[in-house]
């Protein structure tokens, strides 16, 4: 799976933590071999984020992304829930 990276997820990526950073790794090696792994806890978005998912990175953080097609990712957002707004 080919995942791209948003300028805004960039962004986003540099400003938090190495441990979070590490984490987020982790999850995308998992994410890469199954996107709807239980573990990430992925779900579709709805009301003005409609079309894209989500997926857990701990309590607190999750990334959105989006399904360009079955081999192709977009990374959105990284953060909290404030993302969704």
């Amino acid at each position: 799976m080919k995942i791209y990276y948003t300028k805004k997820f960039e962004r986003e990526y540099k400003k938090i933590g190495q441990d979070l950073k590490l984490r987020i790794e982790a999850l995308e090696t998992i994410f890469r071999k199954d996107p709807f792994a239980k573990i990430l806890k992925t779900h579709k978005l709805h009301g003005g984020l409609a079309g894209l998912c989500s997926f857990s990175v701990d309590f607190k953080n999750r990334i959105v992304f989006e399904f360009a097609d079955k081999e192709t990712v977009f990374f959105h957002s990284i953060g909290s829930h404030d993302i969704y707004k």
